[in-house]
């Protein structure tokens, strides 16, 4: 017959089992996500060239140099640095990201048969964008959803690549490369899909993972089809050309943009 203290120990290291095994998962899953989160950014980098090995375009970005090209447009977090003075970005505007989360993808608000303009109005200049629905619906209505809400405001640009893949990334409001707006949502429109000079395509951490990061391409780039364009840039590739000319923070070819660009706002309407 078990004692009291007999079962009293047997419970103990039954919840002490419980919370190891809790903690491993954990673990295991951050673990996961960590690799996944990098690995997007790298794939960018392999279709770039074949000269690297990478995963996917994320915002976890490693530094690169001559002997280590940029990898893919992603979302894992990226070192901090501090940004220099580039001619032409100003001071941004007073305020911080409203960090607003949700638990599912919002319901499809946008019209399929028309555009969408959208302006980003950011500390180095303005960029106008032309979203287009008909090709890639979920992810035009989550960026105009997400513009409608703010979400986008005071948000930091914190990736630039130019070696191999010229792509400034946007739309995280933790600023590091891992933040998302609580849900994700399917790649959609990537048959056939190539990144001229001119895109707009979202970042991701593998397939359908889709959140709020978003990258410009200022120079044709060449990347796998695994990110979902979904508009192009109809003005501001002089904005773009100057915060790229003013390079990446501790002068690799990937990582913080030395311009300090802030998203002070984000309009979108229907065209």
């Amino acid at each position: 017959m078990v004692s009291s203290e007999q079962r009293r120990r047997q419970l103990a290291r039954e919840k002490y089992e419980r919370q190891q095994k809790n903690r491993a998962e954990a673990m295991a899953k951050a673990k996961r996500r960590n690799t996944v989160l990098g690995a997007a950014l790298a794939v960018v980098v392999l279709a770039a060239g074949g000269a690297w090995a990478g995963g996917a375009f994320k915002s976890d970005a490693k530094k690169t140099d001559a002997q280590s090209a940029p990898t893919q447009p992603s979302t894992s977090p990226t070192a901090a640095a501090s940004p220099v003075d580039v001619k032409g970005c100003t001071t941004p505007a007073a305020g911080s990201p409203n960090g607003k989360q949700w638990k599912t993808e919002p319901a499809m608000t946008v019209d399929t048969n028309a555009k969408y303009n959208v302006t980003l109005n950011t500390s180095c200049g303005a960029v106008d964008l032309q979203l287009d629905p008909s090709k890639a619906p979920h992810t035009v209505n989550s960026f105009v959803f997400l513009a409608g809400q703010n979400y986008f405001d005071h948000t930091k640009c914190h990736r630039l690549t130019t070696s191999g893949i010229y792509v400034l990334q946007c739309g995280d409001p933790t600023g590091s490369g891992s933040g998302t707006p609580g849900y994700s949502f399917a790649d959609e429109n990537l048959s056939g899909a190539t990144y001229p000079a001119g895109t707009v395509a979202m970042a991701n951490a593998g397939a359908n993972t889709n959140g709020s990061q978003f990258f410009l391409v200022y120079k044709d780039t060449q990347l796998p089809p695994s990110y979902t364009p979904f508009g192009k840039i109809t003005g501001g590739m002089d904005v773009l050309n100057n915060i790229a000319a003013g390079g990446v923070q501790g002068g690799t070819g990937d990582g913080a943009p030395n311009a300090n660009v802030v998203l002070n706002s984000v309009t979108a309407t229907k065209a």
